[in-house]
């Protein structure tokens, strides 16, 4: 068992460190492209479109290969279009590379995480947040990693090849050690397909995982208005410089790394329900402080406080949508997420609406205002 998860947390920590470091050095691939802050939003765009886009279809995928064969093709996929990243300044041909790595780590994270519930299942305890606290660890040394190549001046192509090669190392000794699907239906009483969900290559979600999804939603649309506007909302509302405003997303980062890698005792300890009531309040208490109170201190508190709400609220919802009596682990998570995945879509533009009609602070009581739907789908909700 401990090989598989560590097999599992492997691929985990790959997706973080590999994206971070790419993502690191975005100014630099900003200026190698030739586009200006709207065209490089639009082209980080079809990353996500992808990843929407192919998530619906990969429950099913999964059910024809397994997650653990989908799993091994899509991280050695990554490893391999990744360092195409940095070789033609073409903006349509980065459109379409974009694109398809963006359906290709949609593909993963459903997969991956349909192993992480297998692992669970196996210790027959919640254990979700540590494989997500391991792909924030990640993400953190690839952040510092990439600030690492940059600063020594290395060209990009080198940079990004070098990682992956590297990642090609670690991919190699996890796949081999990642779980395979018939031994884990055996093992398991829960019925993992239908008939009908094996000849169904899109899928809608079910009704036992459309609140989940929903719950997701709300999780992740606070994730991506806390990434897009913490910043900025310290700059402009509160009025700091650049410097002290990026501690704004830094206290939430930090935040979400520190409560997943507690998210699993506690779930152990109250029960994942209770989690995820406690981590809703938190997130409503965290923004409303910081929208209230106007000190930039209670503003960072603030927002490190949703940061802890957030953190365990898609690593749990991801396990239950993958325990769902009737369904496989990878197709219920593929449900989850593609609704969830949509917050990412939703939430900026529709900030960005409030924000231009009204003001920031305006924009983000929609993201509050979720937090209130999330709490009472988990009110309601017996995990």
């Amino acid at each position: 068992m401990k090989t598989n998860r560590l097999a599992v947390s492997t691929i985990f920590f790959f997706i973080g460190f590999v994206y971070a470091n790419w993502v690191a050095r975005l100014p630099e691939l900003q200026r190698f492209y030739g586009v200006t802050d709207a065209q490089l939003g639009t082209l980080l765009l079809c990353w996500a479109a992808g990843a929407v886009v192919a998530m619906p279809f990969t429950g099913w995928l999964t059910v024809q290969l397994g997650s653990r064969r989908l799993t091994q093709v899509t991280a050695t996929l990554l490893c391999v279009f990744a360092p195409l990243i940095p070789v033609f300044p073409n903006v349509w041909f980065v459109s379409g590379l974009f694109f398809f790595l963006g359906m290709n780590n949609g593909a993963l994270d459903v997969s991956v995480n349909g192993q992480a519930v297998y692992v669970e299942r196996m210790y027959e305890k919640p254990i979700m947040s540590s494989f997500h606290a391991v792909f924030s660890v990640g993400m953190a040394l690839g952040a510092g990693t990439g600030a690492l190549f940059a600063k020594m001046n290395v060209p990009l192509v080198t940079h990004i090849l070098a990682i992956c090669g590297f990642c090609m190392f670690l991919l190699g000794w996890a796949n081999l050690n990642l779980i395979k699907d018939d031994k884990s239906k055996n093992e398991n009483p829960i019925q993992d397909t239908s008939n009908e969900e094996k000849n169904a290559a899109f899928q809608l979600p079910t009704k036992a995982i459309l609140p989940l999804g929903i719950i997701a939603f709300c999780g992740m649309t606070g994730e991506g208005s806390m990434a897009d506007w913490s910043a900025i909302y310290m700059n402009k509302t509160i009025g700091m410089d650049e410097a002290f405003s990026a501690l704004a997303f830094g206290a939430f980062g930090t935040s979400m790394t520190v409560g997943r890698i507690f998210g699993d005792y506690f779930a152990n300890q109250v029960g994942k329900r209770k989690v995820l009531i406690y981590s809703s309040l938190l997130c409503f208490l965290g923004l409303s402080l910081a929208l209230i109170l106007p000190n930039p201190y209670v503003v960072l508190f603030g927002f490190f406080c949703v940061g802890l709400g957030l953190a365990n609220i898609v690593p749990i919802i991801y396990s239950a949508a993958g325990n769902t009596e009737g369904v496989a682990p990878s197709v219920g998570i593929a449900m989850a997420t593609t609704i969830g995945y949509a917050g990412f879509f939703v939430g900026p533009p529709i900030i960005g609406f409030l924000s231009d009609a009204f003001s920031l602070k305006i924009g983000l009581l929609f993201t509050l205002a979720l937090f209130v739907v999330m709490f009472f789908l988990v009110y309601k909700r017996k995990l």
